[in-house]
């Protein structure tokens, strides 16, 4: 049929009136397979057990394309299993309302209508339906029907490698991978009679990004995500009570906008050193460190009566007594990680004798995966990449610049970040002056959420950004999904891109 002909194109659930049409649609269709099409005892049963699962392509009425399938508990089975045995012996008696995947039994287009690209209707809808049902994935034996001309000289896997590389047509194989299928595994004795694939196909899947595990947990897993980053202005604070007021004014106020991150920067406790500006710089700092513990103690209780995870920046802390830069992760449940500055900068190591942490983790959170890397370490991308693997999906990174050049630093290589690992990245900085205090006389700023760079997502990578050099709260959406739509169908993919053929990255 040629394009000027249709009329209509209409796409319904299958009704057992248009049995015959398909009966004769499938004759039609598998000439290679004499008697490979479905009783009508079979259809009904599909019908019954899941109508939602049989859906029809009629143009003009007339039925142009089918595609049948059934829902299973895939632990039920093995990737070994035959087309006989997913079906129960061709019952349907494995179809499971309660299980976790969406298995396609038949698709196909009558000749007729080959050449319309009809095939695609039926599989986005069946990519619908999986994602309306929660299902992990779709997935499928495909036949290799031109693997008989090849099958002397080529295995099964190199056949389809070619297939990939496109020095081979396979019309069936071509139009899955099209479809965002990937093959899976090879499976002998699949579906007897397919001499054409000379019994072996090719186990299919397709992924559900969307997917969540149920949970019974009287909570649901957040997709858009509000974030408060917290740009702090240096000022002289008279004790510690008077910092934690300001500190908990700025938390408030993210929380007031319904929060789920408050992000303070690095060393935001620094005017706390004014009062020992009499001592050395090492000294002072290390007397900064004895008020870390309360104050992390204290932005945990702001954590719980806020609702609100709070990032808590980084301050000094004396473990065995030697001198880190730390940070603490604040859940709003109560619980708390701590987190290390593992690259000092010279000026740290040598005005203050800071040496450099050792743990790199990601942190799970009621938001999904988080990562925070403190100032300098946003400029190693290392780091950031093993977060990636590790299935960050935030990267927080609080800092402290004194000059534009410093913060540019920081600026463009947390951007960086954010494309490189699919990623969404917060940083958050201080601002102004802070006489009194040695080594940090000065601070400059601008607080901003990156994204990658793709259709989903700004054009300039840039979801929000704060006044330079201005005491203010940013507060931005960023929606977790878009990340999951990026990887699967992203105009470049950078991490499932990766050579690691080449190349591998790991912790010691």
């Amino acid at each position: 049929m040629n394009i000027d002909e249709i009329e209509n194109i209409e796409l319904k659930f299958l009704d057992l009136d248009d049995y015959q049409e398909l009966k004769t649609a499938m004759i039609s269709a598998y000439t290679n397979m004499p008697g490979s099409y479905w009783k009508e005892e079979h259809i009904k049963s599909l019908i019954d057990k899941f109508p939602e699962g049989q859906v029809v392509i009629k143009i003009n009425g007339q039925l142009a394309g089918v595609a049948l399938s059934i829902v299973v508990d895939y632990d039920a089975f093995d990737d070994n299993h035959t087309y006989e045995q997913i079906t129960g012996k061709y019952t349907f008696d494995t179809h499971d309302n309660e299980g976790d995947v969406l298995y396609g039994i038949e698709v196909f287009i009558k000749p007729s209508f080959r050449g319309l690209r009809l095939g695609r209707r039926l599989y986005d809808y069946r990519k619908e339906l999986c994602e309306k049902l929660n299902l992990k994935s779709i997935v499928f034996g495909g036949r290799m029907p031109n693997y008989h001309e090849y099958a002397s000289e080529l295995s099964p896997k190199e056949y389809i490698d070619k297939v990939r590389r496109k020095e081979i047509q396979d019309p069936v194989l071509n139009f899955q991978i099209s479809n965002d299928f990937h093959p899976a595994k090879v499976m002998k004795g699949y579906l007897d009679g397919d001499k054409a694939s000379q019994d072996f196909a090719i186990l299919m899947e397709w992924d559900n990004i969307y997917y969540q595990k149920p949970s019974k947990k009287a909570a649901t897993k957040k997709t858009v995500i509000r974030l408060g980053l917290i740009q702090w202005q240096m000022r002289p604070y008279k004790d510690l009570d008077e910092l934690l007021e300001q500190a908990e004014y700025f938390i408030d106020a993210v929380s007031g906008y319904r929060s789920d991150f408050a992000l303070f920067p690095e060393f935001f406790n620094a005017p706390l050193m004014a009062v020992n500006n009499h001592m050395s710089t090492p000294d002072a700092i290390r007397e900064l460190a004895k008020h870390t513990q309360a104050i992390a103690q204290k932005f945990s209780e702001f954590s719980i009566s806020y609702n609100i995870n709070i990032i808590t920046g980084s301050m000094p802390e004396i473990i065995d007594g030697r001198l880190y830069n730390v940070g603490y992760l604040c859940r709003r449940d109560g619980s708390m990680e701590r987190y290390e500055k593992l690259h000092v900068t010279p000026d740290e190591a040598k005005v203050w004798g800071m040496q450099g942490g050792t743990q790199l983790k990601a942190f799970d959170t009621d938001c999904g995966k988080i990562g925070v890397l403190v100032c300098y370490d946003s400029e190693f991308p290392e780091l950031s990449r093993l977060l990636a693997d590790e299935g960050m999906d935030i990267l927080f990174v609080p800092f402290l610049t004194d000059t534009q050049n410093g913060y540019s630093r920081v600026r463009n290589c947390a951007q960086a970040r954010a494309i490189e690992n699919e990623c969404y990245v917060a940083i958050a900085g201080s601002v102004g002056n802070l006489p009194n205090v040695q080594n940090m006389d000065i601070q400059f700023a601008q607080s901003m959420v990156f994204t990658p760079c793709d259709f989903s997502f700004p054009t300039n990578g840039i979801k929000a950004e704060a006044t330079p050099n201005t005491e203010m709260i940013l507060i931005a959406d960023i929606d977790i999904s878009l990340l999951r739509e990026l990887n699967q169908f992203g105009a470049v993919r950078n991490l499932r891109d990766r050579r690691t053929d080449l190349f591998e990255l790991r912790k010691k």
